[in-house]
């Protein structure tokens, strides 16, 4: 009986430990996304990237952009 009772109290403890679990984990990407965007600098697009960029997304025929 008390082995029972256990597994039935154990599991809302199990399912609230995956919840904070879970945010933690969420933070720690965040701060890390974070740091990574800092390291690395800002894409710098010339003129002629514009225009081979252009070019493609107008060869790409579906306009749902």
């Amino acid at each position: 009986m008390y082995a029972v009772a256990r597994r039935l109290l154990s599991v809302p403890a199990l399912l609230l430990r995956r919840s904070v679990s879970k945010e933690a984990e969420l933070l720690v990407l965040r701060h890390q996304n974070t740091v990574l965007r800092r390291q690395v600098p800002r894409v710098r697009y010339e003129p002629a990237d514009r225009l081979w960029l252009a070019a493609l997304l107008s060869a790409g025929g579906d306009s749902s952009y």
